[in-house]
């Protein structure tokens, strides 16, 4: 009897937490099932495939309705341009959640993601998306110091691997990076109105050594000493690659933060 009594309790506490997921407002639940994925998470640890899953069917589902924002808001107007706006919804230690809005024609220049897996949702518009990985000695067969040389050229450049070069138009699936692969450093332009709602697990933390970094971008055959001296990418697959050298935040890049008026998150 007693057994039966502790399943049935169970059993009521299992049907009154799926009531109350149905209760949830959709950013709320993003943000209820962020806490879930990121709770065991540190800089540059992954989480679990099951959870990655589970965080981007959330976002799969979610629509520019679901956080109050229409590509006809003052923030997508196309004399903004090239300012982009950053809608803030919440940040702590493990994640945060916020919406970058992009007037047609801006750009969000090439950077970095260090340590951190990234989720990004195109809630509304048109964008073309190019991404980078470090190339890595483990990519091919080559001695020690060539991969030494890779990682410090001596014009300051790196050696990276293309791993998406396309262009999305919303309604799409959720892109995902992580910290060492799915393409960590990113180019984001604005072919029309955009709306990108983004989750990064951690979030940037430059005590913590979470610099967003910023990159130049130089196509293979730019240095032709360097890529003599290494002879690792043959012809037909130069257009993979590019050199990438380190660059101080664009001044032509602007984002200004403006308050989320959308469904509020409830953090208690």
């Amino acid at each position: 009897m007693q057994m039966g009594m502790e399943q049935n309790g169970s059993g009521r506490k299992g049907n009154k937490d799926k009531r109350r997921q149905k209760r949830l407002s959709p950013v709320q639940r993003l943000y209820e099932t962020c806490k879930e994925v990121f709770a065991d998470c540190s800089p540059g640890i992954v989480p679990s495939p099951q959870n990655v899953e589970k965080l981007a069917a959330v976002l799969d589902q979610m629509t520019q309705a679901d956080v109050g924002l229409s590509p006809n808001m003052r923030f997508f107007d196309n004399d903004r341009a090239p300012i982009i706006t950053y809608l803030h919804l919440h940040e702590c230690d493990r994640f945060s959640i916020g919406i970058f809005c992009l007037p047609p024609k801006s750009f969000i220049p090439l950077h970095n993601h260090p340590g951190m897996t990234v989720f990004s949702k195109l809630l509304f518009g048109k964008m073309h998306y190019k991404s980078y990985d470090w190339w890595n000695e483990m990519d091919a067969n080559i001695d020690a110091a060539t991969a030494n040389a890779l990682q410090s050229d001596a014009n300051g450049l790196r050696l990276a691997k293309l791993k998406v070069d396309s262009q999305f138009t919303a309604p799409c699936e959720t892109s995902i990076l992580y910290p060492a692969h799915g393409g960590n450093m990113h180019i984001l332009t604005a072919k029309t109105a955009c709306a990108v709602l983004d989750v990064l697990g951690p979030p940037y933390c430059d005590p913590e050594g979470r610099h967003c970094q910023y990159y130049h971008e130089f196509p293979l055959n730019n240095f032709p000493d360097s890529v003599e001296s290494c002879r690792l990418v043959p012809e037909e697959e130069q257009d993979e690659f590019a050199w990438l050298m380190e660059r101080e935040k664009p001044e032509d890049f602007y984002v200004v933060g403006v308050s989320y008026k959308g469904p509020k998150i409830a953090t208690n």
